[in-house]
C-alpha cells in the first residue's frame, strides 16, 4: 500500500523555499527518509546517510570542504549522529549567494532540537512529523490505524499478527539499542522494560515520578530523566497542566501519553480490535489517539497545548491557546456525545471560547444553542483548524 503524504511534502517545499535549512524531525521509522526520497534522483540533489560509514567519514574529515562545494539540495539523513555539523551549517546558511539548501532528517535525540535552536536560530524551518494520520490513510481505516498505530511498516502489514510482531521488534530494538545510548544508561534491560510497561499502564494519567521510581527500583530523578529522553525521542507526549488564577486545587502534574497507540497496545498485550474494545484501557487509548490527531491534523503549536484537572473536580483533556482565545477538547469513545458537568465547569473556569467533543460517530453538530459546545466526528478532524476562531 502506497500512502501519499502530500501535505508533508508541501510543508517541506515551503521550508526549502523560505529558509536555507529545513529540519524534519520525528521518531525512527516514521517515514522521514521516504518523504525525502521524493527529491532523490534529481541532478541537483546530494544525499548523505550518516549511518553509512563512507558518507560519515567524508563529513568527519572535511565537512566544510565537502558541503561547501555543493549546489542545489543537500540531504543529511540521521543528522543527530554528527552534531558538530550544526556549526558548519550555520556558516554555509549565511552565504550571501545561497548556492545550496539543506534538508536535515533527525530522530531519537533530544539534543538535536537544542543544537538547532542554539546554533541555527533564524535559519531553520522546523517540521515535526508523526506516523500516518487519518487524513493520509483515509478515515475509513480508523480502527486499523487506532489498533496498529501510524508507523508505516506497522500500519501496512499484511495482517494484525504481522503488525504486532513489527511493533514488538521495534520496542525491543529501542530498549536494547536506542534508549541505553540516549540515556548513557546503567539500568538493566529488565528495568527499562518494566519502566515502559508501567508507563503504558499510566497512559492518559497524571504521572508520578516518585511512585514509578519505587516500582522500578530507582530514584525519581532517574525516572524524570528517562521521561525527558522518551519525550525527546518522540515516544511519549508529556502534556503540562494549565494553570489559572481561580482558587481551586489544580493538579500540577503533567499527563503522560504514548504518541503511537500501536506501541501502547503492544506493551499492553492488546492484539486485536476486539481485545482493545473490551479492555479497561480502551477509553484512555482512544483519548491518546484523538489527542495526537487533533495536534497534528490541526497543526497546533505543541507549546500551547495543556490539560486541565481539578482534584476531585472538573477536567478538560486538552486546552489550546490560539489567537488570544482558549479552546477545549474532550475525547469520548461513546456514540452519544453530551455536555457533562465537568466540561461545563472547566469551560467556565478557563474562559474557553469553544469546547469540541471528539467522538467516533458519523455526524458533527452543536450540543447547545450558542454552539459553544460542539460534537466533532473523528472523521471530520482534518481541516478543522479553521473552526478555531
Amino acid at each position: 500500500m502506497r500512502i501519499e503524504r502530500s501535505n508533508l511534502l508541501s510543508r517541506i517545499a515551503e521550508g526549502l523555499s523560505r529558509e536555507p535549512i529545513t529540519l524534519l524531525l520525528g521518531p525512527r521509522q516514521c517515514g522521514k527518509t521516504t518523504l525525502a526520497r521524493y527529491y532523490e534522483g534529481r541532478p541537483d540533489t546530494h544525499w548523505f546517510d550518516l549511518q553509512n560509514y563512507l558518507h560519515r567519514s567524508r563529513l568527519e574529515d572535511n565537512a566544510m570542504g565537502t558541503l561547501g562545494s555543493l549546489r542545489g539540495l543537500v540531504v543529511l539523513d540521521e543528522v543527530q549522529i554528527l552534531p558538530q555539523l550544526f556549526s558548519v551549517l550555520r556558516v554555509l546558511a549565511d552565504r550571501r549567494e545561497m548556492p545550496a539548501r539543506f534538508l536535515l532528517l533527525g530522530s531519537a535525540s533530544p539534543s538535536i532540537v537544542r543544537h538547532a535552536s542554539e546554533t541555527l536560530a533564524g535559519r531553520v524551518f522546523r517540521i515535526e512529523i508523526t506516523g500516518f494520520l487519518g487524513s493520509e490513510v483515509g478515515t475509513h481505516h480508523r480502527d486499523t490505524l487506532w489498533l496498529r498505530g501510524g508507523f508505516p511498516d506497522s500500519f501496512t502489514a499484511g495482517n494484525d499478527p504481522a503488525s504486532l510482531k513489527w511493533r514488538r521488534d521495534f520496542i525491543s530494538d529501542f530498549l536494547q539499542r536506542d534508549l541505553p545510548a540516549l540515556a548513557e544508561s546503567r539500568l538493566s534491560a529488565q528495568q527499562l522494560r518494566r519502566l515502559l510497561l508501567l508507563l503504558a499502564g499510566q497512559h492518559g494519567s497524571c504521572v508520578n515520578a516518585s511512585s514509578l521510581g519505587r516500582d522500578v527500583g530507582v530514584d525519581f530523578k532517574t525516572v524524570q530523566r528517562y521521561l525527558d529522553i522518551l519525550e525527546g525521542a518522540y515516544i511519549l507526549r508529556v502534556l503540562p497542566p494549565s494553570f489559572t488564577n481561580i482558587v481551586k486545587r489544580v493538579r500540577k502534574a503533567p499527563k503522560l501519553y504514548f504518541r503511537d497507540t500501536g506501541l501502547l497496545h503492544a506493551l499492553l498485550g492488546l492484539e486485536t480490535t476486539e481485545q482493545l474494545e473490551t479492555s479497561g484501557r480502551m477509553g484512555f487509548s482512544w483519548e491518546g489517539f484523538c489527542l495526537e490527531h487533533v495536534i497534528h491534523e490541526l497543526d497546533l503549536p505543541h507549546e500551547d497545548c495543556f490539560h486541565y484537572s481539578i482534584q476531585n473536580g472538573a477536567e478538560m483533556d486538552l486546552v489550546v491557546s490560539m489567537g488570544g482565545s482558549k479552546f477545549g477538547f474532550e475525547f469520548m469513545r461513546g456514540d452519544v456525545p453530551q455536555i457533562t458537568k465537568s466540561m461545563h465547569t472547566a469551560a467556565q473556569d478557563l474562559g474557553l471560547k469553544r469546547v469540541f467533543l471528539v467522538y467516533p460517530g458519523p455526524d458533527t453538530f452543536a450540543l447547545d444553542n450558542s454552539e459553544r459546545f460542539v460534537a466533532v466526528a473523528w472523521k471530520d478532524l482534518p481541516g478543522w483548524r479553521s473552526r478555531l476562531s
